[in-house]
Order: C-alpha cells, then sequence, then structure tokens
C-alpha cells in the first residue's frame, strides 16, 4: 500500500497536499549532473555546491559548479578554464529536471 499524501496547512492557511514518496539529494543531484553532461559533455570538475527542498517539498534547487572552457578566445588563451554554475529545478516527486539556469557567483 503506498504512503498516504501528507497534509501541510502554510501560513496563509492554504492546504498544501504533497507525496512522502520523493527523490532523495543525492539522486537529484546526480540527475542535475546528468542533465548538465548531457548538453555539456566537455565539462569538468562537477561539483556541488548548494541544494534547497521547497518548503512545500515539491522542488528541488541544485547547484553545481564546473570547470569549463572560456566562449572567447581571448579569454581562453589568457585565463584556460573558467568556473562556472548552474542552478537546476528539479520536481522532488520524480526526479524530472524542470530548469537549468546560469547561477551568477558575485
Amino acid at each position: 500500500m503506498p504512503p498516504s499524501p501528507v497534509l501541510h496547512e502554510n501560513e496563509g492557511g492554504e492546504l498544501l497536499i504533497f507525496s512522502l514518496i520523493m527523490i532523495d539529494v543525492k539522486e537529484a543531484t546526480n540527475k542535475a549532473k546528468e542533465y548538465l553532461v548531457s548538453f555539456f559533455p566537455e565539462v569538468e570538475k562537477v561539483q556541488l555546491e548548494e541544494v534547497e527542498l521547497t518548503e512545500d517539498r515539491a522542488y528541488w534547487f541544485i547547484t553545481l559548479s564546473y570547470e569549463g572552457v572560456s566562449n572567447s578566445v581571448a579569454s581562453s588563451l589568457l585565463v584556460g578554464k573558467s568556473v562556472r554554475y548552474k542552478l537546476f529545478k528539479l520536481d522532488a516527486e520524480n526526479g524530472e529536471v524542470i530548469s537549468m539556469k546560469i547561477r551568477d557567483i558575485k
């Protein structure tokens, strides 16, 4: 028998329903890495930087850093590889990647 859904009332009085069946942080991180490499197979040294599970437990936000060659020839010659960051939003129930965005770190 599958687990019963969990009911939670937020600060605004709204009733939130979510399932107990969800992927864990390791699985979410692995799915984000797989997604990144599927689009950028040349990336190196992929590392986990940040994780967040939304309050309603519906989404994982995963920030990964990685080394990549600079887009400009001049930068590539001067700097070589640079560290870049991507922010992923994943469905916490099934692990589907919903978005991948550039994460600016200043």
